[in-house]
């Protein structure tokens, strides 16, 4: 399968998996195009692979991990964001949607992939461990530690409190 045909097939899923990993559309986006454009580079060794997405989702896991890590001085704070939130109430199921998204967003990095790469992906222990490069045991206490942080900031968010 050629490149092209492959971002055809396959690049929306890893756009999502960006945004999940990033917790915001543009970002997700943009990490996704960075790991695809440095994949282009390379595809044929890529393509040759048993299974490039594991490939291209291991680089998008890495290249979020790693942009936590450094200070962005690409952004520059405005007054007012251009893409404001809506002041229009689209209910309850998208309010606790963007709830949880929130609350998953603030986890650290590890987990939230891990949690993303269980839960959105719906991939095995191991196949997370491959991922991630580590081991079984670690995926599951950090999906554990995760999830328990989230069991605790959930309640206090439902009831208004941050």
């Amino acid at each position: 399968m050629d490149f092209d045909e492959y971002v055809r097939q396959r690049g929306a899923a890893l756009v999502r998996l960006g945004r999940l990993l990033t917790g915001d559309r543009q970002h997700g986006e943009d990490l996704a195009q960075e790991v695809l454009a440095r994949a282009f580079v390379k595809w044929k060794r890529i393509a040759a692979t048993q299974n490039p997405d594991a490939y291209l989702r291991r680089a998008l896991v890495n290249a979020s991990i790693s942009r936590w890590r450094r200070v962005s001085s690409h952004e520059v704070p405005v007054a007012v964001p251009a893409d404001t939130r809506s002041l229009e109430d689209v209910g309850a199921t998208v309010a606790d949607r963007d709830l949880a998204w929130r609350l998953i967003s603030r986890l650290p990095a590890r987990q939230r992939a891990a949690v993303v790469l269980r839960y959105y992906e719906d991939l095995d222990d191991t196949a997370i461990a491959d991922l991630l490069g580590c081991t079984r045991e670690t995926v599951r206490s950090q999906v554990k530690r995760a999830m328990d942080t989230l069991r605790t900031r959930i309640s206090p968010a439902m009831n208004g409190d941050k």
